[in-house]
Order: C-alpha cells, then structure tokens, then sequence
C-alpha cells in the first residue's frame, strides 16, 4: 500500500512538473494573453488529485508576465477561461463534447490517455515506468492558433499530422 502510495505521488510531481514547464514551449496568440492583471489559467478537469503538486510547481512563476494560477473545473462553461485544460482520463467518455467546446480557441489541452489525442487534444501524455512520455497533435495545436516549440516536438515521443500542420 505505502509503494503503491509513494508510486502516485511521484507520478503527481511528474505530470506537475510537465504542465508546469510546457507553457514555455508553447506560443500563444496575443488576444489569448491580453495586457492587463488576468491570471495565466491552468485548469484540471476531472482528478484533482495533482492539483496540489501542480499549484506548488508553478507557485510564484509567471507566463509573459502572467501569474500562473492553478483551477479546478467541472462546468463547460469554464473552459473557455483557460490557458491550459488538462483533462483526466476520468473524463474520457466527455472527451468529444468537452474538447469540442473548446476547439479553435487559445486554449492548450492534454490529456492521460492514449484515445485522447484522437478525440481531439492537443497534447497526450502517459507513464512509462518513471519516465514521462508524450505526443503531439499539430493539426489540433494549429486549430486553437497555439505554435508548439521545435523543442518540445524534438522530445515528443510521437508528433501527429507534422507534414499537414505545416502547410497551415
């Protein structure tokens, strides 16, 4: 039980180191990030088991002189004041609607599962023993108008639809 225990919470440092760090790697267009006191919005939809960990992760960091504020949703409505929606494989069987809310607007999402980039997401990422891999939906990315670093694309384990985002 306490390996098991231990085990989770690593995980929850891992994915909230990631979601932490990923904003770096990602441009976002300037009507997604309008001058002014509005938080840079990190939202959890589903567990919020991570909440914590994240909100520790990202405590005093900015995005483009944005304070990073972490937030637990559950209501579509919310979504669309997010930067980030990641979306916990809890929520699988709503990813179609809640990804559809979402789509073509500034927001990034990812996701837990492997079913997730083909829903929609943006960005997928799963365990692999200790290691954090992940992989990359450009088409989806392009839709939302988010420019995704070469950087990040380098580490992906998988870039989905690179030749067709490019031509965007």
């Amino acid at each position: 039980m306490l390996e098991a225990q231990i085990s989770t919470t690593a995980e929850f440092r891992t994915k909230a180191n990631f979601l932490a760090k990923v904003p770096n790697f990602i441009e976002w267009s300037a009507e997604a990030l309008p001058p002014g006191p509005s938080p840079f919005l990190i939202c959890i939809l589903g567990d919020f088991s991570f909440a914590l960990p994240l909100a520790e992760s990202v405590r005093g960091k900015t995005i483009q002189e944005k304070q990073i504020e972490v937030r637990g949703v559950s209501k579509e409505q919310e979504l669309h004041s997010c930067h980030i929606l990641f979306v916990s494989h809890f929520e699988r069987k709503s990813y179609a609607r809640m990804l559809g809310s979402v789509r073509g607007q500034n927001v990034l999402t990812i996701g837990e599962t492997p079913e997730f980039l083909d829903a929609g997401g943006i960005l997928g990422f799963s365990m692999q023993g200790e290691t954090l891999q992940f992989d990359v939906n450009l088409r989806e990315a392009n839709r939302a108008h988010l420019k995704v670093s070469s950087r990040l694309l380098a580490l992906a384990r998988h870039v989905v639809n690179p030749t067709e985002a490019a031509k965007n």
